[in-house]
């Protein structure tokens, strides 16, 4: 099932394009430093690095997610409602891992 965002700021949209393809870049550098045979906690910091970036993305999409579209289907109440506490449960679990 393909959904759209609902009523997602366009700044934010741009913000995290431009932090993906900031990540995308430095993905691409531990691809490089790992065929260099740099030196493995160099490489793990930057995995780390990469982490905290795609957790910075997470969170500032989760928040847009609850600002947004599930605020919208918890009013409406009902299937809707109950469909959205369901996925938001499901991404709680998911990402809290």
């Amino acid at each position: 099932m393909s959904r759209k965002a609902v009523g997602v700021a366009a700044d934010s949209q741009s913000r995290n394009v431009k932090r993906v393809r900031r990540i995308e870049g430095q993905v691409r550098g531990i691809q490089r430093m790992i065929g260099d045979e740099r030196y493995c906690a160099e490489i793990l910091t930057q995995i780390s690095s990469v982490h905290e970036a795609l957790r910075g993305v997470s969170r500032e999409l989760m928040r847009s997610h609850l600002k947004h579209c599930a605020t919208g289907a918890i009013r409406s109440g009902g299937k809707e409602a109950d469909g959205m506490y369901d996925e938001l449960v499901d991404l709680m679990y998911t990402h809290s891992r």
